[in-house]
């Protein structure tokens, strides 16, 4: 999946009433409805162009800044971890609290950020400023996300989350394939194509001030209009009922009560298991992502820039996610027998991905291996975001996805501090990867082991059943009477 989706259309949505009205979005003219679509998409699109964005390394490592590959690995791309981590939590509470829409004009406004300071600066301070904005507009990206829930009713979600995802996908893609051409084909320097990126990012500050600001969201905001008097609201399920204390009580306990409710939710073994696999694989799938691009760059150093094929190779694997993603979604196995083994399997192969990257000197040979370990992680994202979230309402579902995002941050930014950061061990790109790799193989054998166990558990239950039906024949045959037989009694019995 595309990291700026938050996966809410699985949630399911709390029911109405009987006699309750329809909300407004409900019943809003179906044309609104259609060009407010229309908006959101052409939004979701334009804001992921920037051709300049798959060339930032080789840009930093050229002849524009001429960094070294150590300032690059140990002390400007660390910085993007820990800012993330940092205004992570912050974030996700302010775009609900604000309805969106200011959060969406910080996040513009630090893409714009961002290329200034690519453009110009030439300090190490700068970068490292630059990735500071870059974490700003990752965390920004659940505002998207939940936004588009927000103006719409819930019979509408599923299309909506179809639609949003599918124009950031095509965005990225299109974005890569771009910026890939003007290099190789265009022979554009780097720099004219972070003014490029620059240009674009400022007509998505543009496109930003029109959105609609929404007059509810999922926690701080959720009006009791006349659309919404009999529908109680998560808030109000989880604090029992009681809405007589007034909109302060809530607003003052609700975290709290989320966290415990969310405490038993995690006795259940399914979203128990899968959001372990989000926050550990999750982890280490973005720690890869941030230093493929340096590796790149070791094994097949070029001046020449029509032979760096970033864009290509993330264009690439960006289309094989999505595919990934959709046919993930018609895989149909028994998902509490066969999950482990799944999962196990999926990252024992990309463990040898990882190990093919860093030991190969061919280039095309680590571009195809990173192609393919992106897209076995976007394989299994829906898989995981189907098992959490079908049983929780937005609220919660939000939630969780929001913990286990902030979970997944903090372990890559402890792995950050401890492996690359300069005040860490400070390893160069390669001894990295072979510590990707052994953190990914771990994961599979744990996996792997706890699917035996499963495996285990599903015979020993089977065993009495199958006894019991092999010493069945054997009993002394029970007369029935005509009356009581029947050809459902025969079928039950064979």
């Amino acid at each position: 999946m595309a990291p700026g989706i938050m996966p809410l259309s699985c949630c399911r949505a709390v029911p109405k009433g009987d006699g309750a009205k329809k909300p407004a979005s409900e019943t809003m003219p179906d044309q609104r409805w259609k060009l407010q679509v229309f908006y959101l998409c052409f939004y979701g699109f334009m804001t992921q162009i920037r051709p300049g964005e798959s060339f930032i390394t080789p840009y930093l490592l050229g002849t524009d800044k001429n960094f070294t590959k150590a300032e690059v690995t140990n002390m400007i791309t660390p910085v993007l971890s820990y800012s993330y981590m940092a205004v992570l939590v912050p974030i996700f509470l302010l775009t609900d609290y604000l309805r969106y829409k200011p959060v969406l004009v910080l996040q513009s406004l630090s893409h714009i950020s961002i290329w200034l300071l690519l453009v110009l600066g030439t300090s190490v301070l700068a970068m490292q400023l630059m990735e500071f904005f870059y974490g700003i507009t990752m965390a920004a990206r659940i505002a998207y996300s939940s936004y588009i829930f927000s103006l719409v009713a819930p019979s509408r979600y599923q299309r909506m989350a179809s639609y949003s995802r599918s124009a950031v996908l095509l965005g990225v893609f299109t974005s890569s394939v771009l910026g890939q051409l003007c290099v190789s084909l265009g022979g554009v320097r780097f720099l004219t194509l972070n003014y490029v990126s620059l240009g674009f990012v400022s007509f998505g500050l543009i496109l930003t001030l029109f959105l609609e600001r929404p007059r509810r969201s999922l926690f701080f905001n959720r009006p009791r209009g006349a659309g919404d008097a009999t529908v109680p609201t998560e808030l109000e399920r989880i604090s029992g009922g009681h809405g007589g204390g007034g909109t302060r009580g809530w607003r003052d306990m609700v975290l709290c009560r989320m966290l415990r409710e969310l405490g038993a939710l995690a006795r259940q073994p399914q979203l128990r298991l899968w959001s372990l696999w989000w926050v550990f694989n999750s982890a280490g799938y973005y720690l890869v992502l941030y230093y493929a691009h340096i590796l790149w760059n070791e094994i097949s150093p070029t001046t020449d820039n029509r032979r760096v094929y970033n864009g290509g190779v993330d264009a690439a694997s960006t289309l094989l996610g999505a595919i990934a993603s959709f046919a993930a979604g018609y895989v149909k196995i028994r998902w509490t027998l066969w999950s482990e083994l799944v999962i196990g399997v999926v990252t024992a192969f990309q463990a040898g991905l990882l190990l093919l990257m860093n030991s190969t000197t061919n280039i095309w040979m680590c571009y195809v291996a990173y192609i393919l370990f992106r897209g076995s992680h976007q394989f299994l994202v829906p898989i995981a975001i189907f098992q959490i979230a079908t049983s929780l309402s937005k609220e919660l579902c939000a939630l969780v996805f929001g913990v286990n995002t902030f979970f997944a941050t903090v372990l890559k930014t402890i792995i950050t501090i401890i492996v690359a950061d300069k005040g860490g061990l400070g390893l160069s790109v390669h001894p990295q990867f072979y510590v990707y790799f052994g953190y990914f193989a771990l994961l599979a054998v744990v996996y792997l082991l706890a699917a035996i166990g499963v495996g285990v558990q599903h015979s020993h239950r089977r065993q009495p059943v199958e006894l019991a039906l092999a010493k069945e024949p054997c009993q002394a045959p029970v007369e029935i009477p005509a009356q009581e037989k029947s050809p459902e009694a025969g079928t039950m019995r064979a």
